[in-house]
């Protein structure tokens, strides 16, 4: 993780000052600027956990089913979040008892459930999450049709980086 310490390190022409609109492009500006749109999402998350009566980690499984390709299913959602299997239990138990998902057995094989996220939940939801909607729309306004197609491309390569990396020690 880069620190303050680590842009003394930098080369000059590749640091700028934080506020500055062409901030640099080394990797603490990347840092600095990853932990924070994290951190502001983290808070926007534990608040709508807090109001909803979940946990973090619930909020985290309600985004994996709902940008999940395919049905969601219990051990998926297990190798997504990295839970053991009766936190994943727990969890999917939170939601469904809170009424923002509900379990459906597949029909041909009664053993295999699929995890859907309920609609009145997911209105309420993108009620509470609006403001990062708008803020998200805000920000893309200041770019180009063709800046934005490399933003996506960053975001995209971080996400599949970031998928293949093991937490340290694991």
């Amino acid at each position: 993780m880069a620190t303050a310490n680590d842009q003394d390190r930098q080369p000059a022409e590749r640091r700028r000052p934080s506020g500055d609109p062409g901030a640099g492009t080394d990797l603490h500006s990347f840092a600095v600027a990853l932990r924070r749109m994290n951190g502001e999402i983290n808070r926007l998350v534990h608040a709508f956990a807090g109001d909803h009566g979940l946990h973090a980690t619930d909020v985290q499984a309600l985004a994996a089913i709902l940008d999940s390709e395919e049905p969601m299913t219990p051990k998926r959602l297990r190798e997504h979040l990295g839970l053991t299997s009766g936190a994943v239990t727990a969890c999917v138990d939170r939601l469904e008892r809170a009424g923002h998902i509900r379990r459906v057995r597949e029909s041909a094989d009664r053993r295999v459930v699929h995890l859907y996220y309920a609609a009145d939940a997911r209105s309420a939801a993108r009620t509470y999450f609006r403001p990062l909607a708008e803020a998200t729309e805000a920000a893309r306004a200041r770019f180009t049709e063709d800046e934005l197609v490399v933003v996506v491309r960053f975001l995209t390569a971080m996400n599949e980086e970031l998928g293949t990396t093991a937490p340290h020690g694991r």
